[in-house]
């Protein structure tokens, strides 16, 4: 189970550690792979594909910044000048 203790953990820590920030965020908050596909729905080579840079999916990087629950931005990163659409 994860350590939420641990969920409290500064982000700039996360992001000096120099690993994958889907990685870091996941192994900050105590989960393992396992753990996360069983609370987020995706597949563990999923998990394991987004964390290695092969796969970006908007999408599935949503449901696991929902399961680690940590604001989405953490891990979608928009490049800067280009907005997100708004719903109306």
């Amino acid at each position: 189970m994860p350590n939420t203790a641990r969920n409290a953990v500064s982000n700039d820590i996360i992001a000096a550690s120099g690993l994958n920030p889907l990685k870091a965020a996941r192994e900050t908050r105590g989960y393992t792979i396992e753990e996360l596909s069983l609370t987020c729905g995706l597949a563990v080579g999923e998990i394991v594909d987004m964390e290695d840079g092969k796969d970006a999916d908007p999408a599935k990087l949503r449901r696991i910044a929902s399961a680690l629950q940590m604001p989405e931005e953490e891990l979608i990163r928009v490049p800067a000048g280009e907005n997100r659409p708004t719903q109306q």
